[in-house]
């Protein structure tokens, strides 16, 4: 089963057929007159772009035209307009990829992300797709003057829903660049299919929801939008059942066209790094465009299966790639003489030990011991893990990534998503399920809403389980628009925030863009993006010039610290996380020299990170909250460490003495190794207070300092370690899953950071109704005289968050509380929810001249999600007070986006 094939697959033909029986009365057909041969591109955005794995329409594009050997090429990204299109360097031009696709038929799905423009867009949208026909009307492409077909957005699905948009803003404007469209296509001479007014009628009649977000529609909406966009092309109904083998194989031909299109490399295959990787002959490049021609190869194989299919005849079960050309294989650069990445300490030893030798090689801090928990001699299964969790049941979860770097053409695409459980109390893992197999690079992932969240490079599918059996049986491929440039700097570090937000991050090289309710949203050269389950919007949390983050995590009062791999360098987040627009950035990062032309900025300054870097590289990191750690070690912030010293390092975390912020200190390490094959990459705090770590296990690490198919790169090894504490008791399982409200909501006052997290997760799941009912309750009963009892509200504050809502006396009682972290906790709190306040301006006005430079800067930060003059107003008004760097960086970052640079 190929990585976006759906591990439930229906067949479709009674359903295609019953759907076109459904058809609204539309005009006449247009004039798309097909020709034997003729090669169909999609270009446009993400209604398209989803056509290739909810591939409907082409099923029925063949079924209707069994003779014509039609060639489907799907060359739509999210997020595309028609004059800006953004991809990582040197892509390729969309003519380039046009001609080497021969295209004679180009259609245009466009007008949604131009829609949000509204009126004041109109002219200059109908002006740029007059310009875009012409353009493509005068080119040959290989097949000579294209057919050129414009196809309009669907309607935007609204919703009585508290949390969702009840679509009317959205459909007013949808339906005048429908009509621009049309009037382009009347003045052009070319084909113009309408798909709002359709869609509209359908959402209106659906007893069920079509969408999984309002605009990308799910399943069933792509079913019954097949046949619309059949007879608009072409007209007449068309009655014959399309064949489930016929639609298995453009499943598989499109699978193979994807990860050519979009191999998840591409900045190792076209752009700079391209030329690294040599073994003195071949370098990345040469080996790389080798096998995309490959892929070439075999989906031209695959059209001929098609087209045999849709004639009726039979293919074989097995497909024949022999006919390809070869795989070049790089020589190895491991233990060459004056081996540079063994003078710099980066290799391990290709002699792997077991793992109960390598046990022998751990130093570890005073008091603490490891323990084995899981390795790949137990476990096959476990080969390459990449990253961790622990559900509510207390099992840990572990995606594993056998195919990293890249996947290579004719070999299996089997990354995992795995269940450890432990069935005797001792600890170590004693059964592994496979959650989800067939995966492509899950570099992250998260649990919640009942699934699990998972980096399917370059896309984040959500994956359920509906039967019980621990194996996902549902799967949506929830998040589309992220880049494919590089797949170790991308899409990692999955974190819930405590107001219900899901943050991931990426990487330098890529250039994302994806669709939301309320218009594109676009990051270019790293950054962090956050996602709303319950609203569907989608956002940049972050846009700094980060070299390639991996860690990301939270402080009890709702702090976030970002930890960048490649330089060692960790951030505290509020500075570097207000508003900016595409394409600007937050100067500072260590990529920021080389992109400041994009982003603006001085290219020559450097942001500081809150503690010196001794060493480099380092990918997960957490704070210590666990009774079971000694009270020295609490608070402090760890991190992993996977070359230089392969160690997890400690370091205090305190507050910067007169001015915002805080300040890291380097403490005594937790643990090192002797084995130079130790690759800690992950890390998170276990339900019984102690600590589990992903070891990477792997001779060679990074992408840049060898062949994308060096030989000797391991995917075999994996392994999971646990370290305690000598004579400290281990915690007693909170109680999660299936529990009452009344008893999760109790829970939030657990002293543990993970515990709470686990049961804001479980609560984020529950009917919001029930939680805010039982809310209303818990904070009546809280001891006003409980040391902690602020935090308590504070939690209380967040889950209101996490259902979408504001409980505005709490927020006033927190805002005027003598702490400064509550205080500085609501600021943040108003900044995410700015939407759902009626006075925010007087909110951010008050904290922009609290008496805390935190406080302050917190309110420096929001004001950059404000608009307008009262807005630079406000926030000049911390000038008035004493300044720091970090408050001048925030003031001049929230200006930048105040007065549009």
């Amino acid at each position: 089963m190929k990585a976006f094939r759906r591990i439930s697959r229906r067949l479709i033909g009674a359903a295609t057929v019953l759907a076109a029986c459904c058809v609204p009365a539309m005009a006449d057909a247009a004039d798309l007159k097909l020709q034997k041969g003729d090669h169909i591109c999609l270009v446009g955005n993400a209604l398209g772009e989803r056509m290739q794995v909810q591939n409907e329409w082409e099923s029925l594009l063949h079924t209707r035209y069994p003779q014509h050997q039609l060639v489907v090429r799907n060359l739509c990204f999210p997020a595309d307009e028609i004059k800006l299109r953004i991809r990582s360097k040197n892509f390729g031009s969309p003519t380039e990829h046009l001609t080497h696709s021969e295209a004679s038929v180009v259609m245009y799905f466009l007008g949604y992300n131009e829609s949000f423009a509204g009126v004041k867009g109109v002219a200059k949208f109908k002006t740029d797709l007059k310009k875009l026909v012409a353009e493509t009307l005068a080119a040959d492409y290989g097949k000579g003057r294209p057919q050129v077909v414009l196809v309009s957005p669907i309607a935007f699905e609204g919703s009585d829903d508290p949390n969702l948009s009840d679509g009317v803003e959205q459909n007013k404007n949808l339906r005048l660049y429908t009509q621009a469209m049309s009037d382009v296509a009347d003045d052009t001479g070319v084909v113009f299919v309408d798909l709002y007014q359709p869609t509209k009628d359908l959402f209106e009649k659906s007893d069920t929801r079509l969408t999984i977000n309002q605009f990308h529609l799910n399943d069933e909406g792509y079913e019954k939008l097949a046949p619309i966009l059949d007879q608009a092309l072409f007209g007449g109904e068309l009655t014959t059942p399309v064949s489930a083998d016929l639609k298995s194989e453009i499943d598989d031909k499109n699978f193979h066209w994807f990860h050519r299109y979009r191999a998840v490399n591409g900045f190792s295959i076209y752009g700079d790094r391209g030329l690294a990787g040599s073994d003195g002959t071949y370098n990345n490049r040469m080996v790389m465009n080798r096998e995309l021609a490959i892929l070439d190869q075999m989906t031209a194989t695959r059209d001929a299966r098609i087209w045999a299919v849709a004639a009726g005849k039979s293919v074989s079960d097995t497909i024949d790639d022999s006919n390809t050309l070869p795989f070049i294989n790089p020589k190895t650069n491991v233990g060459i003489p004056n081996d540079r990445n063994a003078k710099a300490g980066k290799l391990g030893t290709l002699d792997y030990l077991p793992a109960e030798e390598q046990l022998k090689l751990f130093d570890l801090a005073e008091g603490f011991e490891i323990q084995l928990i899981a390795s790949e001699e137990q476990f096959p299964e476990l080969s390459n893990p990449v990253a961790l969790n622990f559900d509510s049941r207390g099992r840990l979860w572990v995606a594993t990534m056998k195919s990293y770097p890249h996947w290579q053409p004719k070999s299996p695409m089997d990354d995992k998503l795995l269940i450890f459980e432990d069935t005797d109390g001792d600890h170590d893992a004693d059964v592994c399920k496979v959650f989800a197999d067939n995966l492509h690079q899950p570099t992250g992932f998260e649990l919640g809403h009942g699934g699990a969240y998972v980096s399917r490079q370059p896309d984040i599918w959500f994956m359920k389980d509906t039967d019980g059996d621990d194996k996902a049986d549902v799967t949506v491929r929830q998040i589309v628009g992220m880049d494919s440039a590089d797949s170790h700097h991308g899409i990692a570090a999955f974190e819930w925030g405590p107001g219900g937000n899901l943050y991931f991050e990426e990487g330098t090289f890529k250039f994302s863009a994806v669709e939301t309710p309320f218009g594109p949203r676009r990051c270019g050269e790293a950054g962090i993006w956050k996602y709303n389950h319950r609203t569907k919007r989608m956002d940049v949390h972050c846009t700094f010039a980060f070299a390639n983050p991996w860690g990301y995590c939270y402080d009890r009062w709702g702090q976030d610290f970002i930890g960048d791999a490649s330089p060692g360098f960790a951030y505290w987040a509020a500075p570097i996380t207000g508003h900016l627009e595409y394409p600007n950035k937050h100067p500072g990062g260590t990529q920021h020299r080389r992109v400041a032309e994009l982003g603006g900025g001085d290219p020559k300054y450097r942001h500081p990170t809150f503690y010196p870097k001794r060493i480099r590289p380092l990918a997960g990191c957490a704070i210590v909250s666990s009774r079971h750690f000694p009270e020295s070690w609490q608070g402090n912030f760890l991190v992993t460490n996977v070359i230089g010293e392969r160690a997890i390092l400690n370091h205090s975390i305190s507050d910067a003495e007169g001015s915002s912020g805080f300040v890291g200190k380097e403490q005594e390490a937790l643990l090192s190794c002797r084995d130079g094959n130790f690759r800690p990459v992950d890390l998170q705090f276990a339900p019984d207070g102690s600590l589990y770590i992903v070891d990477w296990h792997n001779a060679l690490i990074g992408h840049l300092q060898h062949n994308l198919r060096e030989p000797n790169r391991d995917h075999s090894h994996g392994r999971i370690w646990r370290v305690t504490y000598k004579g400290r008791p281990l915690l007693e399982p909170a109680k999660i899953d299936g529990q009452p409200i009344d008893a999760l909501l109790e829970l939030l006052k657990s002293p543990e950071d993970r515990t709470r997290y686990r049961v804001r997760r479980e609560l984020a799941a529950r009917e919001t109704e029930d939680v805010i009912a039982g809310l209303e309750t818990w904070v009546k009963g809280l001891d006003a005289s409980d040391p902690e009892v602020e935090h308590h509200q504070m939690e209380a504050l967040w889950m209101y968050q996490t259902h979408n809502r504001v409980n505005k006396p709490l927020l006033d009682q927190l805002s005027a509380s003598e702490n400064y972290r509550a205080r500085a906790a609501c600021v943040r709190l108003v900044s995410h929810m700015i939407e759902s306040i009626d006075d925010p301006n007087e909110r951010i006005a008050k904290a922009v001249n609290d008496d805390h430079p935190t406080v302050r800067l917190e309110g420096v930060r929001a004001a950059s999600f404000l608009e307008g003059e009262e807005a630079i107003e406000i926030v000049l008004g911390v000038l008035e007070h004493e300044m720091d760097d970090y408050l001048q960086y925030t003031l001049d970052e929230t200006m930048r986006a105040l007065e549009g640079e």
